[in-house]
């Protein structure tokens, strides 16, 4: 059976605005059951552990899809959510891929996590895919191969366009903006229309643009580890 570690965000405040953030239900949803119904054994885990903060923006009623809905009804998997591992005691040992969700809250501590940054390395030099989709290629924002170059410099990466963050208006309240942050890094940035199902592969890197393209890298992912 293949295993792959979800990485979810810790962190629940949207800059000063006194809002909430976290983890994009959908980006987490579709990808886990996706590769749930093909036997994949998933195994959660964030900064904190326990229970990460889910984007209240990703509950209203035209953020829902099969895949909310089914997981509004998936006890179990929310149990399994609400115990996630704390990020420092895991490795890459026994998982065969890593996988970000995205959700604003990336931003603020993921792309900083020490051990994040280690466990993203760790898997890339273990010859083992590494994915993140919408805000979590923030994830990669200080990650660096074995040379010392940034991982994403000279491939191709995508992740939440300049102007969807526009479209939600938190242009001016994040902390960077992920496609500005990926061109400085290197990263050869690609993007589709806005909204639209875009993903990028590079060797072990897979990237997807937005929500909607969070299945399509767990369908890549899937077919780089069987």
């Amino acid at each position: 059976m293949k295993k792959v570690l979800f990485v979810l965000t810790s962190h629940d405040q949207l800059g000063d605005t006194g809002k909430k953030t976290g983890f994009w239900i959908e980006e987490f949803a579709a990808p886990y059951y996706f590769l749930h119904d093909k036997d994949v054994e998933i195994t959660l885990a964030s900064p904190k552990g326990g229970q990460p903060p889910i984007d209240p923006s990703s509950e209203t009623e035209d953020a829902q899809t099969e895949a909310t809905k089914r997981f509004h009804k998936d006890e179990a998997l929310q149990q399994k959510l609400a115990s996630t591992l704390k990020l420092a005691s895991v490795d890459q040992e026994g998982f065969d891929a890593i996988f970000y969700p995205g959700g604003h809250g990336p931003l603020w501590d993921l792309a900083e996590d020490k051990d994040s940054i280690a466990l993203i390395e760790s898997f890339y030099n273990h010859n083992k895919p590494v994915s993140a989709v919408c805000h979590a290629p923030a994830v990669f924002k200080h990650v660096k191969d074995k040379d010392g170059n940034y991982l994403v410099k000279g491939k191709n990466v995508t992740g939440f366009t300049n102007s969807e963050e526009e479209a939600v208006q938190l242009t001016d309240i994040v902390p960077f903006l992920v496609e500005d942050m990926l061109k400085e890094r290197g990263g050869l940035y690609a993007k589709g229309d806005d909204w639209s199902v875009f993903t990028q592969e590079d060797g072990l890197l897979i990237t997807g643009q937005n929500p909607a393209s969070s299945e399509k890298v767990a369908e890549i992912l899937l077919a780089k580890i069987s």
